[in-house]
């Protein structure tokens, strides 16, 4: 495939090798490039200006090179901009969700970044702005609020923010009478906390230097956050851990997991003195979640092989396994994603054959009904309530033409009552476009979902440029949602696309199975097989496909770079996870042992290791004709840290064939999510799709 230079010609950075090397299992490997892995990452997350100087300036002088390569873009970029703001209701706002004598939702004000909260009387009125995210975030290069709970009482706010994009959230509470915040400032949380009965005190995760939550505490206002007392302490680096409550402020949940075994804890919401109460211990591979029902738990579980899981009960004075009864059977291809519990009735958010669908069963008569869509592909979300004593549910629905609505749903009656249909002010007709659902055949004959969307009037005969996006690891499934955004690339004639590759959930638990650990290579393959089918179809060409993925899904981006360079125009790879061998052999980062359940353990496991290193993107970059790639960072990442596309780029360059070049933009004031003002985070889209409009011809103004 000849492909056409569109870039200036530039000397990029290329920072020099110092070659380390390491031995596992009898073999060695070199990095002449770990030195850009700063010795204080700790604390540097919490003070970005501790960055090493050497370091420091060759990060800039990759943001430098990447700003002369797009400079011809800066109208485009500015055009994209402004038309994906203009789809955005500037002063939008949640619809108010009632609890007790008041409805809380958010908002934006016109040109905010950040949301406000706020509450108006239970059926209208006023609405008394409660935190101002805005207000919070003035003067600060960074800013995300975590986690806003309010009191039982109603009289105090909860609340949490991040200045530094490292995910270390401190804890304030405001007195909602004076609007003040109270003294209480506590550091160094995961970002959100669940109120005592009494609402004197809260519960909250603790992270540790490492950046795990490895504590829950119990603060009581007033008092010094050094006094808080210690609930419980998770002593195993391998398990994540978090605090919840219920809705009637019964019970303290402590949840603790990694990706395939869970355990919880319970306690009486009304005596944060009690010591927490097991409820099943945990054995690898068991996993299931509790969710409140008045005098039982509804307990989600893949228990004694309900593989796509099934739903029990349990006495919620005394919930232990051998109390678990069956209340929803497993039934294989049919996944239940998740439970929220009512006085009357239990929902269940599921998906089969490939679709979600929502299941409402009431409690006393067991019967069951679905909430039907007529759409080919479509998304899901259930909003949960406040309040636990009411026959109203809420759910949101949109496809990837349809905008999202929100519907209140009475469980009794089945009256579905629509409240809001999200706003596109610049217009949005959804009979201008096509929404698809096709299947790829894959190698080993699995037929491999792919969601898509274009304009009615794009010419289907192969001349179509292709945003291919992709994720495949955790189970996580990439909804086919509705997203202004895709619009400034469809509108230009673009086809967007989404590859349920094998390691989400889009085909049940079996799919994420037979993409995870030594069936990684599954999810890089199927990609690739979207990608030819694509062409096959005759839906775009190979050298029209942009393949764009974030996280784990910029690992993928940089495993179908080495794997088939030639199925590819560009790589567009986010916060890309791409030097998987080296961050799963060092245990000291944030998410090195809770990750070994997914990815396997290379230092204990000599056959993990060759796993993890046959696709490896960084120890797999080779002399290959690559096409045009660009990675993005956040300097304060702890999830993906920045070193990983930092090191994949320099070694790109060095052993790359071709003229195509490789540009890496570090945002050196964010972490893992990028900005973090809604037009802040704008930009960033419309610079990554400047460049997708650039390196397939399209990157001409419109007029």
């Amino acid at each position: 495939m000849t492909r056409t230079p569109v870039f200036p010609t530039a000397t990029p950075p290329q920072p020099e090798k110092r070659p380390i090397f390491d031995t596992h299992h009898g073999m060695t490997r070199t990095d002449d490039y770990a030195w850009l892995r700063a010795s204080n990452w700790q604390e540097m997350f919490r003070d970005p200006s501790l960055l090493d100087g050497q370091i420091r300036a060759h990060l800039e002088a990759e943001n430098t090179y990447q700003a002369a390569l797009m400079a011809d873009t800066a109208q485009l970029q500015k055009q994209l901009f402004a038309e994906m703001k203009g789809r955005i209701k500037e002063d939008d706002s949640s619809v108010p969700m009632k609890d007790g004598p008041y409805a809380y939702g958010s908002s934006f004000k016109l040109g905010g970044q950040q949301p406000r909260y706020f509450r108006t009387a239970r059926d209208g009125g006023d609405k008394q702005i409660l935190l101002d995210g805005d207000a919070e975030a003035e003067g600060k290069p960074y800013f995300r609020l975590g986690g806003v709970d309010h009191s039982d009482d109603h009289s105090k706010l909860l609340w949490a923010f991040d200045d530094k994009g490292s995910e270390f959230y401190t804890l304030r509470v405001r007195d909602l009478a004076g609007g003040n915040d109270l003294a209480d400032r506590v550091p160094d949380t995961g970002g959100g906390g669940v109120w005592d009965a009494g609402n004197d005190g809260f519960f909250y995760t603790r992270l540790d230097p490492n950046h795990r939550p490895s504590k829950v505490l119990f603060h009581a206002l007033g008092d010094s956050p050094e006094n808080d007392r210690l609930i419980y302490e998770e002593t195993d680096p391998g398990f994540f851990m978090d605090v919840g409550g219920t809705r009637p402020n019964e019970w303290i949940m402590i949840g603790i997991n990694d990706h395939e075994t869970s355990e919880y804890r319970i306690m009486s919401a009304n005596d944060p003195f009690a010591e927490p109460k097991l409820v099943a211990a945990r054995q690898t591979g068991l996993q299931y979640e509790l969710e409140e029902g008045g005098d039982i738990f509804f307990i989600l579980t893949n228990a004694d092989g309900a593989k796509d899981f099934k739903i029990m009960t349990a006495p919620a004075h005394d919930p232990v396994r051998a109390n678990w009864q069956e209340l929803v059977p497993h039934e294989a291809g049919r996944l239940i994603l998740s439970v929220i519990g009512f006085k009357d009735h239990m929902v269940r958010l599921e998906r089969k054959e490939g679709l979600p669908r929502i299941v409402v069963h009431d409690r006393k008569s067991g019967e069951e009904h679905l909430i039907s869509f007529d759409e080919e592909a479509f998304s899901l979300g259930l909003s949960g309530s406040y309040e636990y004593d009411t026959e109203i549910m809420r759910f949101s629905y949109s496809s990837m033409t349809t905008p999202a609505q929100v519907f209140d749903y009475n469980m009794r009656t089945r009256e579905r009552v629509l409240l809001k249909t999200q706003e596109v002010p610049s217009g949005h007709d959804p009979e201008h476009y096509v929404t698809r659902r096709l299947m790829a055949p894959a190698a080993d004959g699995e037929l491999v979902p792919i969601s898509l969307l274009h304009h009615r009037d794009t010419p289907l005969d192969g001349s179509a440029p292709c945003l291919l996006y992709g994720y495949g690891s955790y189970g996580i499934t990439v909804p086919a949602a509705f997203n202004t955004n895709l619009f400034s690339l469809v509108d230009r004639g673009f086809v967007y696309a989404i590859a349920h590759v094998r390691g989400g959930k889009d085909k049940g638990y079996g799919w994420y199975d037979d993409g995870k650990r030594a069936n990684k290579m599954n999810t890089f393959t199927d990609f690739i097989a979207v990608a030819q089918h694509l062409v096959a179809e005759r839906y775009t060409q190979h050298d029209r496909i942009v393949a764009q993925g974030g996280s784990a899904g910029g690992m993928l981006m940089g495993a179908v770079a080495n794997m088939a360079p030639q199925c590819f125009g560009a790589v567009v790879a986010e916060v890309p996870f791409v030097d998987v061998l080296s961050t799963m052999l060092d245990a000291s980062l944030p998410l090195t042992p809770p990750e070994w359940p997914e990815w396997g353990n290379p230092i204990a496991s000599a056959e993990d290791y060759r796993t993890i290193a046959a696709y490896s993107p960084y120890d797999n970059v080779a002399a290959l004709d690559y096409p045009p790639i660009l990675a993005l960072a956040g300097l304060t990442d702890p999830r993906v840290t920045y070193w990983e596309p930092a090191k994949w780029v320099a070694r790109l360059r060095d052993r790359k064939t071709g003229e195509n070049p490789v540009l890496f933009k570090i945002n050196m004031d964010s972490g893992h999510a990028g900005a973090s003002g809604r037009f802040s985070r704008l930009e960033e889209i419309a610079f990554t799709y400047a460049f997708a409009l650039k390196v397939t011809g399209k990157a001409e103004l419109a007029a």
